[in-house]
């Protein structure tokens, strides 16, 4: 266990740089494209409404955090030492959590013709 301390740190700075450096070069892309003129059909769907879209996973993952998060309270306050219940509740919760989202996803989002649910 002393080993995953270790190297949590340079792992999560790792994580973080990638992601800033993608969200830097998808910017530097994007104003080469508009500069240049370029912006045909093709790259204005590439771009357009991420919002929308990053919503529906959004909601998702927060669903499933709460639900793994009650678990772990549930967890927390049951008399069992060996951590079982903590684990089923964890994956019977955060199942739930998906089989929710999916209705809820479905109902809010039916208008919208982007595929299936993701």
């Amino acid at each position: 266990m002393g080993n995953f301390w270790e190297i949590l740190p340079p792992m999560a700075f790792f994580i973080v740089a990638a992601w800033a450096l993608k969200i830097i070069l998808d910017h530097k892309t994007r104003q080469k494209l508009i500069d240049k003129g370029i912006m045909d059909e093709n790259i204005k769907f590439l771009y357009a409404d991420k919002l929308a879209r990053n919503g529906r996973s959004s909601l998702k993952w927060g669903m499933v955090s709460v639900a793994v998060g009650v678990a772990v309270l549930i967890g927390m306050y049951a008399p069992d030492d060996d951590g079982k219940l903590t684990i089923g509740a964890m994956f019977t919760l955060a199942g739930l959590a998906l089989i929710i989202y999916y209705f809820i996803a479905s109902r809010l989002f039916k208008d919208h013709n982007e595929g299936p649910l993701k």
